[in-house]
């Protein structure tokens, strides 16, 4: 027997498995974290991809916005952001004509205190900061529509600035390939309207984890903002992260070079071969946040499916202590009560919130998931899983009297991370 430790809110649950029934533990690949973060930012701005150095693009008195991540992307702003902003100053950039914009998309507010969190104290008493807010529709100006029908509505408070440059960390993301690059502006700082249009695509079955080249979603992303850089400056700062926090590499420069070699070290760190699609699957997200709601943990879920069989069981092991995170994906479950129904509805009627009911109920249709958690229990059974516990044991015996025996098991302890593929 072996223990096996998940992480689950700010705190860990555990689990002894028979170590022979345990086909892998699933972790991202090694790498040592860097160790002078303040010199590796300047290290990326300096020598950045497929642009010329961070010196030769900002000048004196001129107006800069950052875009900053929400609470529900880990991204460690409070490390780079004092860099980031010092270093503009020293090019003749003055705190009065910087801003923060954070990328909602269509999470709720940040508190004051939030923000603070986030980009560190120095930074935030010195820089006014905004929450983009995608039903304010006053605080967004229209930059036409894509060939795809998709209006872009991106928030003001980026549009009457020198240069914008977009900050984050980049994972996999399970219908717009990866996370990053564009995505700060669009979903990050888009209206509503262009979200929920943008997000439709996701019922592409081209759309998916992973995928940018024929992705409707990723590629409509990529026309939206291309729409509104037309005669702006962009500047990308991204960075990846293993699951301990810890910065792995920086990436910086064009938004779109310097992403998509991004996401090739993404693969490399967060990809792992796995030898068989195992009964069981036993996935946390990682901790908070990522296992602040439902809503966050349906991403780990996706990751998840990659690793079980047709008519397996996941446990998924996520505290969700802010709920389901969308009364609307609440409300769409309980009321068409399965995942065909839900896509129906949106096909005719395409609604932010129903479509995350969609992405969760639709895993259910390959396994089974049971939830170890702090969810209510009907909220749980109203979203169609099999089960909620609070301990992986209680949760394993009740897969265990629905699938039958388990004879493979495939641990991911950093399930938000990690995307499992069958070995070739």
């Amino acid at each position: 027997m072996k223990k096996y430790v998940l992480p689950y809110g700010q705190g860990s649950k555990e689990i002894e498995l028979d170590e022979t029934l345990v086909l892998k533990e699933v972790r991202t690949k090694e790498f040592e974290p860097l160790k002078n973060i303040p010199y590796e930012v300047l290290e990326a701005i300096y020598h950045p991809i497929g642009c010329p150095p961070i010196n030769e693009i900002i000048k004196p008195g001129q107006k800069i916005a950052f875009i900053c991540n929400d609470p529900t992307r880990v991204a460690n702003s409070f490390d780079f952001m004092p860099v980031l902003v010092n270093e503009m100053n020293k090019l003749g950039v003055k705190d009065e004509d910087m801003h923060i914009v954070f990328a909602l998309g269509t999470h709720r507010p940040m508190t004051e205190e939030e923000m603070v969190q986030a980009v560190g104290k120095d930074v935030a008493s010195r820089l006014k900061m905004y929450n983009s807010l995608c039903n304010e529709q006053e605080d967004f100006k229209y930059f036409g529509t894509t060939s795809r029908g998709t209006p872009v509505w991106i928030n003001k408070h980026l549009c009457d600035v020198d240069h914008v440059i977009l900050t984050g960390t980049i994972v996999h993301h399970y219908f717009s390939g990866y996370g990053g690059g564009r995505k700060a502006i669009l979903p990050g700082c888009a209206a509503m309207e262009t979200v929920r249009v943008n997000h439709s695509f996701m019922l592409d079955p081209a759309a998916g984890l992973g995928k940018t080249t024929g992705n409707p979603c990723y590629e409509d992303q990529m026309e939206g903002v291309a729409l509104f850089a037309k005669g702006r400056s962009l500047f990308l700062f991204n960075a990846i992260l293993n699951a301990k926090h810890q910065f792995l590499k920086m990436f910086a420069g064009d938004y779109i070079k310097a992403h998509k070699e991004a996401c090739k070290f993404v693969d490399e760190v967060y990809g792992s071969v796995i030898p068989k699609e195992a009964d069981l699957v036993i996935a946390s997200c990682g901790g908070y946040p990522k296992d602040i709601n439902v809503y966050q943990m349906q991403k780990t879920m996706d990751n998840a499916a990659c690793a079980v069989r047709k008519g397996g069981a996941v446990i998924m092991v996520a505290e969700c202590v802010e709920g389901s995170g969308s009364a609307v994906l609440e409300e769409a479950c309980r009321r068409l009560g399965s995942p065909q129904a839900i896509k129906a509805e949106l096909e005719k009627d395409f609604r932010i919130g129903a479509n995350k009911a969609y992405a969760v109920t639709r895993l259910m249709e390959k396994a089974k998931y049971y939830l170890v958690t702090a969810l209510d229990r009907k909220m749980a059974r109203d979203m169609l899983f099999s089960g909620a516990y609070d301990t992986i044991e209680e949760a394993l015996a009740a897969a265990e009297k629905e699938i039958g025996k388990v004879e493979s098991v495939i641990v991911m302890p950093e399930g938000s991370l990690t995307v499992p593929r069958v070995e070739e």
